[in-house]
């Protein structure tokens, strides 16, 4: 009996699930803008992907090269990207739609308090932070969630274990 490969799709689904849910109770608990709740789900993501990269190469009877592994790690990879990215989207417009304007505060604070900018300065650049925020949010989290992905699927195909192959086909006598 052949084993049932899991498709990229339910394995991004699930890995994208995962980091919505952490997602909503960052933005519940409003812990969101705090440094180390990013890390936390940049891990989870990364964890998530070589999970699912070493779990097809299980599936596959290890029967797999680096090449198939990083692929099918950098599929799910790309399910991810996609559900997160409309997630992203409802978060910012309409799940939390505050998020711009406590991103922005944070952002100025930060700058007044590391002293690279005066609070006239910040007045003045205010308007312009609140248009390209949202650009910055959406871009991120695609190239960043890309990045990740990437990495994940090249670590979970060198860290999973793969039969030797002839190139040529050949049977071992």
């Amino acid at each position: 009996m052949e084993t049932k490969v899991t498709s990229p799709q339910v394995k991004g689904l699930i890995i994208s699930l995962i980091i919505i849910v952490f997602s909503v109770v960052g933005h519940v608990l409003n812990i969101y803008l705090e440094p180390w709740f990013g890390w936390i789900g940049a891990a989870i993501f990364l964890a998530g992907i070589i999970w699912s990269t070493n779990n097809y190469g299980t599936q596959m009877n290890n029967n797999v090269t680096f090449g198939n592994l990083f692929g099918h790690g950098f599929k799910v990879t790309a399910v991810v990207i996609c559900i997160t990215f409309v997630f992203t989207v409802l978060t910012v417009y309409v799940l939390f739609p505050d998020t711009v304007d406590q991103i922005v505060q944070y952002q100025t604070e930060k700058a007044i308090e590391s002293g690279k900018m005066t609070s006239d300065q910040v007045q003045q650049a205010l308007p312009m932070m609140k248009k390209f925020t949202p650009i910055g949010i959406f871009a991120g989290s695609v190239f960043i969630d890309a990045i990740i992905g990437a990495i994940g699927a090249l670590i979970g195909a060198a860290i999973t274990k793969k039969k030797p192959q002839d190139p040529f086909g050949n049977q071992p006598t």
